[in-house]
């Protein structure tokens, strides 16, 4: 079989190796599709604090089971599944206490340790969850980051009162907009500096107002919007030094609000005590995504996402050179890559 390779930041080998055996604890899964995500990009360029080379990345993975080890009870030949990239102990108390997400001791296949991009792969069974066959393997690839957003919103106590501010709107913050408005957010507002993301975000995502930062007062627009109150809750999905000061100013964010930031920039950031609790703003954490595969996995089988456009470019497995070109070379139009492998289309 064939898998991918990033050996050092802007290179990569593919290289041919037996196709593995499953333990007794394993499930050996035929890889269909595997979405390309931000943290992805930053792996190959060097940008990944949390990584480590060489390393097959690549963590929005889906496939088929092929076979399953002698211990294996839930999950069967001919299964489609999506697998589970956080990898946790059981024992710590975060884990003892629903928090395995961030276990003390967390794995993260694809940053951390080897990912899916390869054409056979072998996971623990709990690891791995069923999911139905209607599910197109194109959009199988995206139940990781809608799972992200189902996982960030309830972290944010996402209520129909709620009025939403997306700072960003790339693949999650896009995903952030449509997830609050399943939970029946009042009013989403998405900001940008690209009037195309923002189009697409109101007129497939959920936004109910767009704003352009780079031509408005965003501010002004959001005190416009909320009659003076602002926000009741601010996701930085723009994730750049600076995005997390600039959506916790008075006026995007409402006393009492929570803010809840998206990414790992490392840059500091120019935030006081007194930002916070002059105020009493909720800091909320949220890093990938837990007990989120199942119920995700069902809503994409019942309907309840809109799919067209939240990938917007399908890239064979044999010719994964693109995917590498357009991280290197982006382009406006290339906002969520997925790469397919033989069969994804049938």
């Amino acid at each position: 079989m064939k898998e991918v390779v990033v050996t050092k930041p802007l290179h990569y080998e593919i290289r041919e190796v037996p196709i593995p055996e499953p333990e007794a604890d394993q499930v050996q899964i035929k890889l269909m599709a595997c979405g390309v995500c931000g943290s992805d990009i930053h792996i190959y360029k060097g940008e990944n604090p949390n990584s480590r080379y060489p390393l097959i990345p690549g963590h929005e993975n889906v496939g088929i089971v092929t076979k399953v080890g002698s211990d294996c009870t839930k999950i069967k030949v001919g299964d489609h599944v999506v697998i589970d990239y956080v990898m946790r102990d059981n024992t710590c108390w975060q884990c003892r206490h629903g928090r395995g997400n961030v276990c003390e001791h967390v794995l993260v296949r694809g940053s951390g340790t080897d990912g899916g991009w390869r054409e056979y792969w072998c996971v623990e069974e709990p690891y791995v969850y069923k999911i139905s066959d209607s599910i197109p393997w194109k959009d199988a690839a995206l139940i990781e980051p809608l799972a992200i957003g189902e996982h960030c919103t309830t972290r944010a106590r996402i209520a129909e009162d709620d009025v939403v501010f997306v700072f960003g709107t790339g693949t999650i913050g896009t995903i952030v907009a449509q997830a609050c408005k399943l939970k029946g957010a009042k009013t989403v507002i998405c900001c940008d500096i690209s009037d195309t993301s923002l189009e697409r975000a109101k007129r497939d995502f959920g936004a109910d107002y767009i704003i352009n930062s780079k031509k408005e007062d965003v501010i002004a627009r959001v005190k416009e919007i909320t009659e003076g109150h602002g926000c009741t809750v601010a996701f930085d999905a723009a994730c750049f030094p600076g995005s997390l000061t600039f959506i916790m100013q008075p006026g995007i964010v409402c006393n009492a609000g929570r803010v809840i930031p998206m990414g790992f920039c490392t840059v500091p950031e120019q935030i006081t005590q007194q930002m916070i609790n002059g105020r009493e703003l909720d800091i909320i954490g949220t890093r990938m995504t837990l007990n989120q595969w199942i119920p995700t996995s069902e809503n994409m089988a019942a309907g309840k996402y809109h799919m067209e456009g939240l990938a917007t470019t399908f890239v064979p497995f044999d010719e994964i050179a693109t995917v590498f070109d357009n991280i290197v070379n982006p382009k406006p139009e290339v906002k969520k890559q997925v790469i397919l492998f033989p069969g994804a289309e049938d």
